[in-house]
């Protein structure tokens, strides 16, 4: 942890006897996926690896790394910089008949509302189709259940390029922060300290 190559949260909910240790080192992740067992190597390697659905899956993990890294940025996006909130990840393991989900960020905040965050790479404006729908109503909906808040949901998608509107996100998403926003407090940062030394 010291070193940078895992990282821990205490799920919502819970205390710190259940804490969680996730691997967040992206080089790690990397390694484990491309080269550790890899017999390919050469010209256009990586090129023909891009196109895998393992490729897929590794560089939405790595984006979910930064976004988890980056938790102060996206409260700022959200304007809630000033308002107390703990920040935590949350999974209900389904009974027989039941619906489980994963979230991978949650923003509890004091001022009774919590952000269920979601994060997606994509190449392009991320499109939520009907199925993702479906995904993130349960999502919610298991949520409350399960946790029985009465505190405000609001959803939030952290993308790439933006989502592309349509009646889904019209109807679900409340808010949209892009990747920009991920390192613009740091931008602001470093104006800021050119400032000061002029």
């Amino acid at each position: 942890m010291e070193s940078g190559f895992i990282s821990s949260y205490i799920p919502f909910g819970k205390n710190s006897k259940d804490v969680v240790y996730k691997l967040t080192d992206e080089y790690s992740l990397f390694y484990l996926k491309f080269i550790e067992l890899s017999r390919s190597n050469g010209k256009g390697t990586w090129v023909k690896l891009s196109r895998e659905a393992k490729w897929k899956s590794w560089s939405g993990n790595a984006f979910e790394s930064i976004c988890l890294k980056h938790t102060q940025q996206i409260k700022k996006a959200l304007g809630i910089e000033g308002v107390y909130t703990e920040t935590s990840g949350w999974r209900y393991h389904p009974q027989k008949g039941e619906k489980g989900t994963q979230i991978d960020l949650l923003i509890d905040r004091q001022d009774f509302c919590i952000n269920i965050c979601e994060m997606k790479f994509s190449a392009n404006e991320y499109i939520v189709d009907k199925k993702y729908a479906v995904e993130l109503e349960n999502k919610v909906s298991v949520f409350k259940t399960q946790t029985k808040t009465a505190k405000t949901i609001f959803l939030t998608l952290v993308t790439t390029f933006g989502i592309k509107n349509n009646e889904y996100t019209t109807r679900l998403i409340q808010n949209e922060i892009t990747m920009d926003a991920l390192f613009k407090l740091k931008i602001d940062n470093e104006k800021f300290r050119q400032r000061i030394h002029v």
